[in-house]
């Protein structure tokens, strides 16, 4: 079957796909070299942009990732052409509302934050509202961006006050049917320093045994209840804080989430089947195995320009960009992805890796 796929960074999914046998077109923000190594497609500068250049794309189905969950509207207009593989553009709203989510997870004995308008600001000085205590949040965002403490003060009107929790920022990956879902894993979710933004996962979350095993099924009883409340199909994440002894719940990314690369071959198969009401995964059957450890994304420290493809270390290396780009300070750089090294050994050759290349910048200019 020939498959579309559509997302603020393709990659991750096409090389899935193509693992499991699929052909595909990915049109993304980047069009790395090893997505254009599995891929054909092309790439633009904005999700209206995507969804334009859909129009004309030459496939059987269609499958969005990242970036799209919070336009329903062009995920309507992806699936009017081609098959989607994925959840219905008018499920979208319900999925992503906070209080909608919220009251799904404390339904089946989870927590969640209370979260607020723009116009329900706590009262400066009262008992347990200090700003210290909240973050303020884009109403429709993705992956941390924009997330920071409230220091008082009004919201802008696309944003909401959340209470912040103190824990493991966690999530599940899972693969839901419209009616119900199948857990493949838990992990833990990485944050840049000194902020909010999403970076990277390990698998499994690094906690106490027991401790893991409460999050587990806490979040898993949290997956069954998202697919069956909200009609959510394919692979979906939900992210959470484990504070030591509840789960508390913050969001439902209702597409294949970051993480699922870390479950390998197999995994897009599984949202396909999905996305088509035919099931979900067997409990330890593939591909509810991990194949890979830990998922990390390094950020320029300053504006660098890319060197030839060949420089990146093979094998640990994705998301390569073009020889001769230029990435911006702050901007993504690649992704490193590893079976075998932990954490903190994977973000030491990432930090020897943007030395390196901070290096080789300057002996070119």
């Amino acid at each position: 079957m020939r498959v579309l796929v559509v997302a603020l960074s393709a990659r991750m999914l096409a090389e899935l796909a193509v693992a499991d046998g699929y052909e595909v077109t990915a049109l993304d923000r980047f069009g790395d070299v090893d997505l254009r190594a599995v891929a054909a497609g092309a790439t633009a500068a904005s999700n209206d942009a995507l969804a334009a250049l859909a129009r004309d794309a030459d496939a059987d189905a269609v499958v969005y990732g990242a970036g799209l969950e919070n336009r329903p509207d062009l995920v309507a207009d992806l699936s009017r052409r081609l098959e989607l593989l994925g959840t219905p553009p008018e499920r979208l709203a319900a999925v992503r509302d906070p209080w909608a989510v919220a009251a799904a997870a404390r339904a089946v004995g989870a927590r969640a934050p209370e979260t607020r308008r723009a116009h329900e600001l706590p009262r400066a000085g009262a008992s347990g509202h200090g700003p210290d205590r909240w973050l303020r949040k884009p109403r429709h965002g993705g992956g941390g961006r924009g997330v920071r403490r409230w220091a008082g003060g009004r919201l802008r009107g696309n944003e909401i006050l959340q209470r912040r929790v103190e824990g493991l920022s966690c999530s599940a990956v899972a693969i839901g049917d419209g009616r119900r879902a199948a857990v493949l894993g838990l992990t833990e979710q990485l944050q840049r320093p000194r902020s909010f933004q999403w970076m990277g996962n390990v698998s499994p979350p690094r906690l106490p045994e027991a401790e893991r095993a409460e999050l587990d099924g806490r979040l898993r009883a949290v997956c069954g209840e998202v697919a069956a409340r909200f009609g959510v199909y394919g692979a979906f994440g939900v992210d959470a804080v484990w504070d030591g002894r509840h789960a508390w719940v913050l969001e439902v990314n209702p597409r294949p989430p970051a993480a699922l690369e870390l479950f390998g071959p197999g995994s897009f198969e599984a949202h396909v089947r999905g996305a088509r009401g035919l099931g979900v995964p067997t409990a330890g059957a593939p591909p509810a195995t991990r194949c890979a450890k830990v998922k990390l994304v390094l950020f320029a420290h300053r504006d660098v320009c890319a060197p030839d493809p060949a420089w990146w270390p093979a094998g640990l290396v994705h998301d390569v960009p073009h020889a001769g780009e230029t990435i911006k300070r702050g901007a993504p750089v690649c992704t490193l992805i590893s079976a075998s090294a932990g954490p903190a050994e994977l973000a030491a050759r990432g930090a020897r890796l943007l030395a390196a290349l901070s290096e080789a910048v300057g002996a070119r200019a």
